[in-house]
């Protein structure tokens, strides 16, 4: 797990946020094209990176498609569940 640190300019406080990233794992179901229209509609990739995370999902099993925090990362997991990929947010 990756922490942040952010120190604003002005004061001491510290905040430190809980990185997480979307992991889509490979399956026998969705075509190719399915996971790469669908990266580029719920995850915001351009349609090079959809097909490069595609592929690396296709020959090493998983790819981290997305970052954020939880509640930034979680509308994507729950759309992609909903269209049947197999996602988790580590």
């Amino acid at each position: 797990m990756t922490k942040e640190k952010i120190n604003p300019g002005n004061g001491t406080q510290e905040l430190r946020e809980d990185l997480k990233e979307l992991i889509l794992f490979n399956d026998d179901v969705n075509t190719f094209d399915f996971v790469i229209e669908t990266l580029i509609q719920v995850c915001g990739h351009d349609p090079n990176q959809a097909e490069q995370c595609a592929l690396i999902v296709h020959y090493n099993g998983k790819c981290a498609v997305k970052s954020g925090s939880y509640s930034e990362l979680k509308p994507a997991y729950e759309e992609m569940t909903n269209r049947k990929l197999s996602v988790k947010i580590d």
